[in-house]
């Protein structure tokens, strides 16, 4: 895993055209896959939902649009995600600036906690979700979404060609940063599977682990609860 300074400064960069590339590269599928989301996190009136690596907001405000009476926060490691998110017009969560492997938050204070491709830019899983677990409240929700690395079939060529030629070209024609957007498919073949990653659920400390593989085996989303 990288660093978090290099994920900092590859996401400062990209921070301008970030929501139109992840439109871009999913075909729009993210708003579907987000809205998956919120509704497995199970919230109600009033639940305290963490929006982590939040970027510009599109969990949270997915949230809010979903149960108005939420009270969300959104955190995320780079400040121009957050200022970005900012600009937005629409519905607005309380944004904090927070490294994910070192919460600013008490034991117990989400009923729920969301996170959008989060997970394989961490710097030590295991911390990550040992805060994560640590913030929720016992019987809160846990749900991310992020990529996961597929397995071999007659797709993989084409899924490979996509990950490292189009998303590349795509990167560097509406951002300008092609090289960053060589991180995407290296960092997604380099972390876990979907299987893998609920193991290392149930090891951190979650129960009623479950998850869904979607987008030819690409995308997933798991969820959890704090015992």
């Amino acid at each position: 895993m990288p660093p978090s300074a290099q994920v900092q400064s590859i996401f400062t960069r990209i921070a301008p055209r970030y929501d139109l590339m992840n439109r871009l590269m999913t075909g729009g599928q993210d708003i579907a896959w987000r809205r998956e989301v919120i509704a497995r996190a199970k919230l109600n009136e009033g639940s305290r939902l963490l929006d982590l690596g939040a970027g510009t907001g599109d969990l949270a405000r997915e949230a809010l649009r979903q149960h108005l009476g939420c009270r969300v926060a959104a955190a995320d490691l780079t400040l121009a995600m957050i200022l970005k998110g900012k600009e937005r017009v629409g519905l607005q969560p309380g944004w904090a600036t927070a490294d994910a492997l070192r919460l600013p938050y008490r034991s117990g204070s989400f009923d729920a906690l969301v996170s959008g491709f989060l997970l394989r830019n961490v710097a030590d899983l295991t911390q990550a979700l040992g805060e994560q677990l640590r913030v929720l409240r016992p019987g809160g929700r846990w749900v991310a979404l992020d990529t996961t690395r597929p397995r071999k079939s007659w797709l993989s060529p084409l899924i490979r060609f996509y990950m490292h030629t189009m998303v590349p070209f795509l990167g560097g024609l509406v951002t300008g940063q092609r090289e960053d957007y060589r991180y995407l498919p290296e960092t997604s073949e380099a972390f876990l599977r979907a299987e893998e990653l609920a193991a290392r659920l149930a090891a951190a400390g979650f129960r009623k682990v479950g998850f869904r593989v979607l987008n030819f085996g690409t995308i997933a989303i798991h969820w959890g609860e704090k015992a």
